[in-house]
């Protein structure tokens, strides 16, 4: 098996052609990985998601990485791992166009709003809980491909 760097437009690719990643923040030194449905556009990934963890550990350390990969063949595989910052679009004066142009972005993807509006909550004030929209400014990106030959 070998192993190769990609290059960036590699990575570009497979963020642009993939729509699930994994998540990365922490908080207090404790890290959180959680998977999350995602587009890629103007170097971000913009995805969009309910109140919970990941949203209230952003707001606090807004520095995070997300990984996206693809399995090939056999043992082959393609894995890109980004580091950036999050970045909310609330809905209010002054980020409606931000959030205007993430719900276009997402929306070009059949059942995008699933994920992030189907949290399991016990309690009765689920419905109530305001949804997020936000990206992930991408400052480093890097991948890896293995391929048998």
């Amino acid at each position: 098996m070998q192993i190769r760097t990609l290059s960036a437009l590699e990575c570009t690719k497979l963020l642009t052609a993939n729509r699930v990643g994994r998540l990365g923040c922490a908080k207090d030194g404790q890290p959180y990985v959680v998977p999350i449905y995602y587009t890629y556009a103007d170097n971000r990934l913009y995805a969009f998601s309910m109140l919970g963890k990941k949203i209230d550990w952003m707001r606090i350390n807004p520095l995070v990485s997300v990984q996206v990969d693809r399995h090939g063949s056999a043992q082959g595989w393609k894995s890109v791992v980004v580091s950036g910052r999050y970045e909310e679009y609330p809905d209010r004066i002054g980020h409606k166009a931000q959030l205007e142009h993430a719900w276009s972005l997402l929306s070009k993807h059949a059942d995008w709003w699933e994920p992030g509006a189907l949290k399991p909550i016990a309690s009765s004030d689920a419905e109530h809980l305001p949804h997020v929209f936000f990206s992930i400014f991408i400052v480093e990106v890097s991948g890896r491909e293995a391929s048998e030959s």
